[in-house]
C-alpha cells in the first residue's frame, strides 16, 4: 500500500495521529475532506477518531451522509481496505458498512486509559500480521464504545470469524468483550481502541504497530 487517504469530517481530531502513524510505516498518508466523492487514487482509507459533525443525534449519525461516504462504500465494495478507528468505527456502523452499533459505556463514564486486547482473528486487513491470541496494549478514548448487536448478527460474526479483537478485561460493557470487528470479506475493519497512539514504547506501547503494519501491507481484496 503506497497511498492512504485519511478522511476528515468537521469535528475529527485524530487525523494527524493517523497520518503520522501511517507515514512512520513507510506509506504515504494524506488528508481527505469529507466532501470528496472519488477515492480511486488511494490504496487504503482510514476514518479517524474524533467527533464527526459534533456527534449530533448520536456518534456517526450525520457523518454517514457526508458525500465521501458514498465513495467509501464503493471503495469497500471493490475490495479496498477500510479502517475505522473509534469515531470512525461508529461512522462505519451507521453507514451500514459494519454490522451492529456502538452505545454509551456501561456506567455512562468517559474512558481514557490503556487496555489490553486479545487478537481473536487474523482474517482481516488489520490483524493479518498479528499472532492469534496475542495480547496488545492499546489506549481507548471514548464515551460511546460499547459494542452491541442482535443475536442473529452476533451468531454471524462468530460463524464468519469477523470478531478480530476482544478486550481482555472489558472496560465498557461491549457484548462478548468485542473491541473490533470486520466485514465478511475482511477488508473493512472497525475498532474502538486507538492503534495510532501506540506506535512507540516512549509513549507507553508500540503494540499498535503490528495492526497498522497489517493494514499498510494489505492489498485490494479479490
Amino acid at each position: 500500500m503506497n497511498r492512504v487517504g485519511v478522511v476528515v469530517f468537521p469535528g475529527s481530531n485524530c487525523e494527524y495521529d493517523a497520518v503520522a502513524a501511517v507515514n512512520a510505516l513507510g506509506a504515504h498518508a494524506e488528508l481527505v475532506w469529507h466532501s470528496v466523492t472519488d477515492l480511486s487514487v488511494y490504496d487504503g482509507i482510514i476514518l479517524p477518531g474524533g467527533f464527526a459533525h459534533g456527534d449530533y443525534l448520536r456518534p456517526g449519525a450525520l457523518a454517514r451522509f457526508s458525500p465521501v461516504m458514498d465513495a467509501v462504500s464503493r471503495f469497500a465494495a471493490d475490495g479496498g481496505p477500510v479502517l475505522g478507528i473509534c469515531n470512525g468505527f461508529q461512522v462505519l456502523t451507521e453507514a451500514g458498512l459494519l454490522p451492529g452499533a456502538l452505545q454509551k459505556n456501561i456506567g455512562l463514564t468517559f474512558l481514557c486509559q490503556p487496555t489490553t486486547l486479545v487478537v481473536s482473528s487474523r482474517r482481516s486487513v488489520l490483524t493479518s500480521r498479528a499472532t492469534l491470541g496475542r495480547e496488545l496494549v492499546i489506549p481507548i478514548n471514548h464515551f460511546s464504545g460499547s459494542y452491541t448487536c442482535d443475536d442473529e448478527t452476533y451468531s454471524l460474526l462468530n460463524d464468519n470469524d469477523q470478531i478480530v479483537l476482544r478486550y481482555k478485561e472489558n472496560p465498557n460493557g461491549s457484548r462478548d468483550d468485542i473491541a473490533g470487528i470486520a466485514n465478511e470479506r475482511g477488508n473493512v475493519v472497525g475498532l474502538m481502541p486507538h492503534p495510532e497512539r501506540a506506535m512507540s514504547t516512549l509513549l507507553g506501547s508500540a503494540d499498535g504497530r503490528v495492526l497498522l503494519e497489517s493494514f499498510v501491507a494489505a492489498h485490494v481484496a479479490a
